[in-house]
């Protein structure tokens, strides 16, 4: 399976119509991959507050039919990043979108994890309620974004879900880049899955982004990692590596606390 992971950097000196077009284009460019991933909020960028409710859209607004158009002429499983969504009967959300090959809406995921404590997009934004799995011809993904890293719960819930490759869309600031690898690695090894995660590169609202997307395999290695600039990541990796890890190391099935009911006697 080829995966081309899109750390396009967000800057303010950009207008948004402007970095859409550009994505539409990088997106158009991954033609031949299987799978195409762009971060979070890459329309505004994740720690422009002030910019949520002047550039939020309805669920099929501009972005998604730009995301569509795109997915469907690279022919392309397309993890479209997030967008602040405006619900016409709500909030603001924070919201992932994913189109197949032919360009159909595949997946819509609301970030559950709003980060802020109690500021920013912890009030400015709803949050979402239900794990969200799609399901490629080569492995079952897991919808996450930014924030939701920290959360390894939520990870779990996607694997019982039947995730097998756990996608982390994300907003990451550059100070606590550190802890980006670090839980990257630590939610492929307990999960026995593979994790894509995009992340932003650039500045905006005076915050630089980590960059440094990174895709782990499920014995947390490191397939390849990007620098902290605009940058395609492009991976092969094998889909059934997911199954013989856990054949190999069966952990999983030792689980005593969690989501799974527990075993019978």
């Amino acid at each position: 399976m080829r995966a081309s992971v899109i750390q396009i950097a967000v800057n303010e000196d950009e207008s948004v119509e402007a970095r859409r077009r550009r994505a539409v284009t990088m997106v158009r460019e991954q033609a031949g991959a299987d799978l195409v991933v762009l971060p979070e909020l890459w329309t505004t960028g994740a720690f422009a507050y002030e910019e949520f409710g002047r550039e939020a859209e309805p669920l099929e607004g501009p972005t998604y039919e730009a995301m569509a158009k795109a997915a469907s002429d690279a022919g392309v499983w397309l993890h479209a990043g997030s967008i602040p969504e405006r619900d016409p009967d709500g909030p603001l959300y924070n919201t992932s979108l994913v189109f197949s090959p032919s360009g159909d809406l595949a997946a819509v995921y609301r970030k559950i994890h709003r980060f802020g404590f109690d500021q920013g997009e912890a009030v400015l934004m709803g949050a979402g309620t239900e794990l969200v799995t799609v399901r490629l011809p080569a492995t079952t993904l897991g919808l996450s974004t930014c924030y939701d890293l920290r959360f390894p719960e939520l990870f779990r819930g996607l694997v019982d879900a039947g995730a097998e490759t756990l996608v982390v869309s994300a907003g990451w600031p550059e100070r606590r880049r550190s802890h980006w690898t670090l839980l990257a690695r630590a939610r492929a090894v307990e999960n026995q899955s593979f994790v894509l995660a995009c992340a932003t590169a650039g500045t905006h609202a005076g915050v630089p982004q980590a960059g440094h997307s990174i895709v782990v395999d499920p014995w947390g290695e490191v397939l390849a990692e990007a620098g902290a600039g605009e940058e395609v990541l492009t991976v092969e990796f094998d889909p059934g590596k997911v199954a013989t890890t856990r054949e190999q190391f069966p952990a999983l099935k030792d689980r005593m606390l969690g989501l799974r009911p527990p075993r019978r006697p």
